[in-house]
């Protein structure tokens, strides 16, 4: 499994029902997409309390079963159209240490999102055990999806979450809300 996210940065006065226009007309649009375990459609409003003043955002977040449906979805029409819409954004990648998700995501109203360097003089072990450790405590405590991803250089947790979520103090963590989950194993079933 591989995570794929682009985070596009709006001016602090952009109007926001842009956004929530934009994926309510097109997030129908990928909830049967080949190789695609869900993809959350996340924004931030910079007004909204969760937000604590930072930057306006549209920030999907991709949970790909393989390479072959990241490819094709950044190869056709769909991201065309954001690279039209916004220009071409800069795509993050992270190969998935553990994924635990829902049944159904539909329900998932925000999601956190957080990126830590990795310690350069701990073993790979110590981190994915500490890693996994992580991820199960907000299992336990309702998160309805949890990843847990690397680079070579970064640890990247995502958090889907029913209910609102008070931001951390942490620079590191980004808050967004949910604008609509496609996942395609719900369409087939």
């Amino acid at each position: 499994m591989i995570t794929m996210q682009y985070r596009i940065g709006l001016p602090a006065d952009y109007d926001m029902d842009i956004i929530r226009r934009r994926i309510a007309e097109r997030g129908h649009l990928t909830d049967d997409f080949p190789h695609l375990a869900f993809k959350a459609y996340l924004y931030a409003h910079r007004e909204a309390a969760y937000a604590s003043g930072r930057e306006n955002l549209y920030a999907p977040f991709y949970l790909w079963h393989n390479h072959e449906g990241m490819k094709a979805f950044l190869d056709g029409a769909i991201f065309a159209g954001v690279v039209a819409s916004f220009g071409r954004p800069i795509v993050r990648t992270w190969s998935v240490w553990r994924a635990e998700t829902a049944p159904d995501l539909s329900i998932a109203r925000y999601a956190t999102r957080e990126i830590v360097p990795i310690p350069t003089d701990t073993a790979w072990r110590a981190v994915r055990e500490r890693e996994n450790a992580m991820l199960q405590a907000d299992l336990d405590r309702g998160a309805l999806a949890a990843i847990s991803a690397f680079d070579p250089w970064t640890l990247m947790r995502v958090r889907l979450w029913r209910d609102t979520v008070v931001r951390p103090a942490s620079d590191d963590v980004d808050v967004y809300e949910i604008g609509h989950v496609s996942q395609p194993a719900l369409t087939a079933a």
